[in-house]
């Protein structure tokens, strides 16, 4: 069996049956039909957490129990990574022919977890002055983009109130959901091409060109936007992920609550 590798100047790999795990790993690697980012995420992380586990065994031998083991201790998010690496392992295994149970079938993946990032309100951001960089500053809190799609945004992008995002800096988006149409409500103008310029800007201040993400969430929360509404206006693929940011509540939101049932047991 010949199939192209990952790269267009790679060589035909061949494949034969019966084959060990870490030979099939690789030829898997190679044939994915997936971005360089992606692929280059995929062999990090199987260098990290998976090689070296199975070496020497034969594809068809490895059992599922082996492969929770392998999972138990690593952390949420690298875990949900790894297990996708073998779920696509595997899934090409069993098309070929070389297995024909699926180990991994049955192992869920954990609940994701969002770092919670400081951030900082529309109101508090509002004032701020970020020298050269204040309409870019202002324009991702106002519309939550991510910054590898702010970088490749350009006026034709924008036209009749609206924001179009369809691609990111790695040539298309995070995910299918993360292309979508926005309100415009604020100034545009073309980000530098390095992020190093926003960090600076933002650094004195305890926040990240990420956390402006959450300024916009907020923002959806605080003016009633509805959770899926917010969903698609983020570009999230999971709604739990949309969830663990829109469910955020600062102090002042506890204080207050505490007033409100104060003022009803009085």
């Amino acid at each position: 069996m010949n199939l192209m590798g990952h790269t267009q100047d790679s060589k035909p790999l061949k494949v034969e049956a019966p084959i060990e795990f870490e030979a099939f790993c690789t030829f898997v690697f190679e044939m994915l039909p997936i971005r360089d980012k992606t692929y280059e995420s995929y062999i990090s992380a199987y260098r990290c957490h998976i090689a070296g586990h199975f070496t020497g065994r034969k594809i068809i031998e490895i059992s599922k129990a082996e492969i929770q083991t392998l999972l138990a201790p690593l952390r949420p998010q690298v875990r949900a990574k790894v297990l996708a690496i073998l779920k696509s392992v595997f899934r090409e295994a069993l098309a070929l022919g070389f297995v024909s149970i699926v180990p991994t079938f049955g192992i869920q993946n954990p609940t994701p977890i969002v770092q919670m990032r400081k951030f900082l309100t529309w109101d508090e951001l509002k004032p701020l002055d970020f020298g050269a960089y204040t309409t870019q500053v202002r324009f991702l809190a106002l519309h939550g983009l991510r910054w590898g799609e702010a970088v490749v945004l350009g006026h034709s992008d924008i036209r009749d109130g609206r924001i179009y995002i369809n691609k990111s800096i790695h040539g298309e988006t995070k995910s299918q959901s993360g292309n979508r149409v926005l309100p415009l409500v604020g100034e545009f103008k073309p980000f530098p091409k390095s992020p190093k310029t926003l960090r600076k800007v933002l650094d004195p201040y305890g926040i990240h060109i990420h956390s402006l993400r959450h300024t916009y969430a907020y923002t959806l929360k605080t003016q009633g936007i509805h959770v899926t509404t917010a969903q698609k206006l983020m570009g999230h693929a999971d709604p739990k992920i949309t969830m663990a940011i829109y469910t955020r509540v600062l102090d002042s939101e506890i204080d207050s609550a505490g007033a409100i049932l104060r003022r009803l047991n009085s």
